[in-house]
């Protein structure tokens, strides 16, 4: 009698180990690739070679899914604003180097970016995007409030002096990631922008 064939086992691309990270790389993969409308956690199990119920035990849902995401996102952002960051500089030259990581961040995480800014997030992820916020715009926030104590820029709201800058950088950043700019032109403008942004337009 001949013997029985030995079934292969079938090939995984996700075995065991931490589930809610493999899903959220295959979600971030799906976003760069297609958009968050082609999100699915369905589709993300089935990729991942888990069961369609096995998401539900890290995700309630796709916004979830989404929230979770953007946090990520942040989180990286944060990581880069903070190995960037040098707080003994003067403002103009601390706003360069910010906004340099700002841009290579938006540039290389487009996706995303987009995801963090437009996303209505629920409820239940109001503090913890607050926090992510924190450490992202708050930095910001907190080098324009430090330099109006050295009195290097004009007193005032530093939300609102952080909002002006903040507005400047993702613009240019837009320029970039659209295509109106290449990497290199957007790089290459940043202290151009500072500098206005710090002296304003009219002559001296």
């Amino acid at each position: 009698m001949a013997p029985m064939p030995v079934e292969k086992p079938e090939t995984r691309p996700y075995h065991h180990g931490d589930l809610r990270s493999a899903l959220l790389a295959a979600a971030e993969r799906t976003l760069r690739d297609k958009g968050s409308a082609s999100l699915s956690l369905r589709e993300l199990a089935r990729d991942l070679g888990v069961s369609h119920a096995a998401p539900g035990r890290h995700f309630k849902d796709k916004q979830a899914l989404l929230n979770a995401l953007a946090l990520v996102g942040y989180d990286r952002m944060a990581e880069a604003l903070e190995a960037a960051d040098e707080p003994g500089l003067p403002l103009q030259d601390r706003l360069t180097v910010l906004a340099r990581a700002y841009l290579g961040f938006a540039i290389d995480n487009a996706e995303l970016l987009e995801l963090m800014y437009a996303r209505k997030h629920e409820p239940d992820a109001a503090e913890q995007m607050a926090a992510a916020i924190d450490r992202t715009v708050g930095a910001l926030e907190r080098a324009v409030a430090a330099a109006q104590q050295r009195g290097e820029i004009v007193d005032g709201d530093p939300e609102q002096l952080t909002l002006v800058v903040g507005t400047a950088l993702h613009g240019l950043a837009s320029l970039a990631v659209t295509g109106k700019f290449t990497t290199e032109a957007a790089m290459a403008a940043v202290s151009g922008l500072v500098h206005h942004l710090m002296y304003g337009l009219k002559p001296r």
